[in-house]
Formats: structure tokens, sequence, C-alpha cells
């Protein structure tokens, strides 16, 4: 069966969104991935985050309340419900626009070089394809952003090494994934939820080189947390 971003994207609706932070930052971070929210993610979050920001795959928008008054946020999500929910928790004087848009597809142009930062906070691991299809999303991420501004992300690995645009993704390859973590992996991974099974630490890594600079990867459990700076010419 051939999954699309739609299949990772039409799992959140207002009921699942609900439950997102229960299940996902609290139970699953902690038992199934082993990268706690509070003291891993949410610190890596704030570290990198800049003044002007912009979050690809906003969740809830739990990570983006926690940043200080005065940052101006945008938002980009694929999932319209995703996007009503995450502006609204975050709130008014903070959110600065909101794009309903896949990033796989080019950005608009008055979104290319605005942000002191890019967050994939989660957004990898549920993209269709290889890590090399998804260097197109993390290409046009890097677009967004201004000279010296960083990406970053975690990501959950379906076998954990070690990983840092910023972000987080959850690895599938070459980690150590306990009996939860494979349950959910192999559930996630057959309804299209997830595509990461042959995501790994290594793959990650020469996707980032390859379009930045200066790139730090670090792993946490079977999560990869990444940032990267200096985007590198097409």
């Amino acid at each position: 069966m051939k999954h699309t971003q739609q299949s990772g994207a039409k799992v959140y609706n207002p009921f699942t969104l609900s439950l997102y932070d229960w299940w996902v930052l609290n139970i699953s971070n902690k038992y199934a991935w082993k990268c706690p929210t509070d003291t891993r993610l949410l610190p890596f979050f704030l570290h990198h985050m800049g003044e002007t920001h912009l979050d690809i795959g906003v969740g809830t928008g739990y990570y983006l309340k926690h940043a200080p008054a005065t940052h101006a946020i945008s938002l980009m999500d694929l999932n319209p419900d995703s996007l009503k929910i995450a502006a609204s928790r975050v709130g008014n004087t903070k959110i600065r626009a909101t794009l309903q848009h896949d990033v796989f597809d080019t950005f608009p142009a008055d979104w290319h070089g605005r942000f002191d930062s890019v967050s994939m906070y989660y957004l990898l691991h549920c993209l269709p394809g290889e890590m090399t299809t998804k260097a197109k999303a993390i290409k046009n991420a890097g677009m967004a952003l201004k000279p010296g501004g960083t990406l970053f992300g975690a990501v959950v690995n379906p076998a954990a090494h070690f990983l840092a645009l910023f972000g987080a993704t959850i690895l599938g390859k070459e980690v150590p994934h306990n009996a939860f973590g494979k349950k959910l992996m192999a559930v996630y991974n057959k309804k299209g939820i997830f595509s990461n099974t042959n995501d790994s630490a290594d793959t990650l890594r020469s996707v980032l080189d390859e379009h930045f600079a200066k790139v730090t990867l670090e792993q946490h459990g079977a999560v990869a947390l990444f940032s990267a700076t200096t985007p590198r010419s097409s």
C-alpha cells in the first residue's frame, strides 16, 4: 500500500488531537521512545528557537506555548485542525501567520528568508518515502531561514544512532527500541502514520550535510535531535 503525506496528516482531528499531549508527549515519549518531553525535547526546542519562528508540523502547539511573549510565530501544516488548535493554544499575541501547505511544495515567495528559526518537530518520520525523498522538505524549510538562521527538529528513529534546521524525529533503523516502541513502530508504519522504517542517523545526517554547511546531531533513546545552519547554494 502506498502512503502519502495525507496518510500521516489525516489521523489528526479534534478528537485525536485532544489525546495528543497525553499519548504522544507523555506516554510515548517517556516509555516508547525514551526521550522525555520535559527534560529533553522542550529544552532543545526553546534553546534553538529564534525571535521570528516558523513551526512546521504544529501538533497541538505544546512547545510553542512556552515561547517568550516577545516571539513572533508562524505556523505551517497540511492539517487544518492542527493549525486551528495550535493557533488557539499559542494565542493571537504571538501568532503572526498560519499557512495550510504541503512541505514538499515550494513555499510562497514571501516566506523565503523570513525566519530566525524553523522547527520540524516529529515531522520527518511522518513524511512518506525514504530520507532521500524527505530531503525536498528539508531543503524547502531551509529556504525560509534568514541568513544565520537555524533549522532544527526531532525525529523518531526505527533503529537508534546519534543525531540536529532544528528538529526532532523518531528513527527506525540502528536504534534500540524496546518492546513498546517496536509495537508502535509496526502499527504506525502499517497505517501510514509513520514512514521511518529505514530512517537512520546516518541517512538523516547525509541529507542535512547535503543542504547545510553546519549540522549537529544528538540522540536520546529512539529520537534524533538535529539542528542545521548555513544553507548551501542550490
